[in-house]
């Protein structure tokens, strides 16, 4: 492959808001970059790329004979419970629908826009029941709709016929195999793994599982998944409202380019090209200032990726040396992992009467309890209280993000700046998360008032007095 078009990947990747970067060929890596303040050897949140790894436990389970066939009815692994909505349509309801999104279920969750029944589930007490509860809108079968909905339903029926939740299953069956040891799973109320997202991966384990699924389900000799699961997928059939893509056992193909992939919210990939043997990984996070200081979103067409990828193959052979083209790979992807610094914060007079002083918070969507900042001459911190957990970390106030500290899903990179001498502005992020916000914090007296504006929309007014 060529080192020259591989450091224009890399390039490309700072401006389009990936935090990672790792392209393999005949099994060996000849890039892999990670966009600061995101480190290498850290786990990312892979968002729906966990359907497909959901998709190959279900054919593992199917393997092992848990399973009879992609054809049972889903309301079979749930004889003890009543649905709403049942009707000859939901009983045809098999588990081929799930993993086609063929469903037929009612579900609000476009492919680009408001996820709105995805959030609405995970703020429900059962998932399965928010799930098998809605109304049947068309045949099973009929046409695809995205529903993270339906893998969640797999995933619960994993834990059915498996007696084990979906993590535990997989750590033995398919991530235990595959020597991948550092792993988060979400679940719902239950215990079920969530199906639809939730998983956390490490983007070299996200690799592994890549290259399970070039090798057609099989690792280090040894037969993981069934024998034509994968070639499923390449010949997937049912047609997605994206040209040219089509979907098959929870994957995306792009059948015209020979690719498939797991695909998550914000370009969390596992591109996989069979006739050029290469696994491609990416993960990516909106962002107010990115390694070079500018914003950037994870937004581009995948198919763009994967013309670039096509485009650096040059041979099945190995290349003549190119030093210039290797050393020019190398500094794109040592400049990637240093931060460049944004605007410093200039001290307030407010530092020393505000610092440590907790902040007791009115009623709130986000279930914060108390805030507070507290400056020192070595930097600052910020914490607050969510759920009876104490939660923050460090603040960088010289325009770099300060890494350390504990947020519910990972570890806290923030900085922050005085815009006025009553007004703290604190960015925020957990790394490997995708939830980049802003608290905006006005001080008055023994009162302070926040803002908090996530970059995903969603915006929070905060109100809180100085505790006694």
């Amino acid at each position: 492959m060529s080192s020259r078009e591989l450091g224009d990947l890399v390039a490309f990747g700072m401006a389009n808001g990936m935090d990672s970067l790792l392209v393999a060929r005949h099994g060996h890596i000849v890039a892999e970059a990670y966009y600061a303040p995101f480190p290498a050897g850290m786990k990312h949140r892979i968002n729906s790329s966990t359907k497909s790894v959901i998709g190959s436990l279900i054919a593992i389970a199917l393997k092992e004979g848990l399973l009879k066939s992609v054809d049972q009815p889903v309301l079979d692994f749930f004889p003890d419970r009543q649905f709403a909505n049942v009707d000859e349509r939901k009983k045809g309801l098999t588990l081929r629908h799930l993993l086609d999104m063929t469903s037929g279920l009612q579900w609000d969750e476009p492919l680009s826009g408001y996820p709105k029944d995805l959030l609405d589930m995970e703020r429900s007490p059962d998932w399965v029941r928010f799930v098998l509860d809605r109304p049947m809108v068309r045949d099973p079968g009929a046409s695809f709709e995205y529903n993270s909905g339906n893998p969640h339903i797999l995933s619960a029926i994993l834990s059915k016929v498996t007696g084990r939740s979906a993590l535990d299953y997989a750590r033995e069956k398919l991530f235990g195999p595959l020597g991948i040891t550092d792993v988060f799973w979400r679940g719902d109320p239950q215990g079920n793994s969530g199906g639809g997202a939730g998983l956390y991966l490490q983007p070299r384990d996200m690799a592994r599982l890549g290259q399970l699924w070039l090798h057609d389900g099989v690792w280090d000799a040894q037969r993981l998944l069934p024998a034509g699961w994968i070639e499923q997928v390449r010949n997937a059939k049912v047609e997605m409202p994206i040209p040219g893509f089509r979907y098959a056992n929870l994957f995306w193909t792009i059948p015209a380019k020979d690719v498939f992939m797991a695909v998550g919210y914000d370009r969390q990939l596992i591109i996989v090209l069979p006739g050029l043997d290469i696994v491609a990984v990416f993960t990516g996070a909106r962002r107010y200032s990115n390694a070079i200081g500018k914003p950037s979103l994870p937004t581009y067409s995948m198919s763009v990726v994967v013309d670039r990828l096509k485009g650096a193959t040059k041979s099945d052979q190995a290349l003549p040396e190119d030093p210039s083209a290797l050393a020019a790979l190398a500094d794109k992807t040592a400049e990637m992992a240093k931060e460049v610094r944004t605007q410093a914060s200039a001290p307030s007079l407010l530092e020393a009467a505000i610092s440590g002083k907790v902040y007791r918070l009115q009623p709130n969507q986000l279930r914060f309890r108390t805030l507070s900042l507290a400056f020192d001459k070595g930097g600052a911190r910020y914490a607050y209280e969510f759920d009876g957990q104490q939660m923050g970390g460090p603040i960088g106030l010289e325009g770099l993000y300060a890494v350390g500290g504990r947020r519910l899903y990972g570890t806290s990179a923030a900085k922050g700046r005085w815009l006025d001498d009553r007004t703290f502005l604190l960015e925020f992020q957990t790394l490997g998360n995708d939830d980049a916000g802003t608290i905006t914090f006005t001080f008055d007296g023994k009162n302070m008032s926040g803002l908090l504006d996530m970059l995903i929309g969603f915006k929070v007014e905060l109100k809180g007095v100085e505790a006694e």
